[in-house]
């Protein structure tokens, strides 16, 4: 999602408005800063959180972005939407953190769920050692 941003946030571009598309730009990258808030804060502290449903309105958004932006120039972007995007990329890091946070926990719990079934099937019940001392005590 941040592929276009570096281009566009060229401190030394000239700003100007172009219209109705220097809205669109500014309403996709709203509503893009407002699911990601609203995902950042989800998977912080929502065991409900349908990251399914999150991801595919992201990608929606992802979309119009990138029709939105192939208007954009440096020449043509803005101030305010320079800062909205240096905003949402503030914002894109934040939510990598806890994404990558959610990721290692379910990683640490993947990985105690894996030693405690191994455990559970080597607790001498079907070992190898069991079955060799039966096959010579017949």
């Amino acid at each position: 999602m941040t592929a276009k941003l570096p281009s566009m946030l060229d401190p030394e571009a000239k700003t100007a408005d172009s219209g109705p598309r220097s809205v669109n730009l500014s309403v996709i990258v709203g509503r893009i800063e407002a699911a990601i808030e609203e995902e950042t804060a989800a998977i912080r502290g929502n065991l409900d959180f349908d990251i399914h449903a999150s991801n595919l309105r992201k990608s929606r958004y992802l979309y119009e972005l990138n029709k939105a932006s192939r208007c954009v120039t440096p020449q043509n972007i803005s101030a305010a939407e320079r800062n909205q995007l240096a905003s949402l990329r503030q914002k894109l890091a934040a939510n990598e953190a806890a994404i990558l946070s959610h990721i290692n926990a379910v990683t640490e719990v993947a990985a105690l769920l894996q030693k405690a079934i191994e455990r559970a099937e080597t607790d001498g019940t079907y070992s190898a050692r069991e079955f060799a001392s039966d096959r010579i005590a017949s």
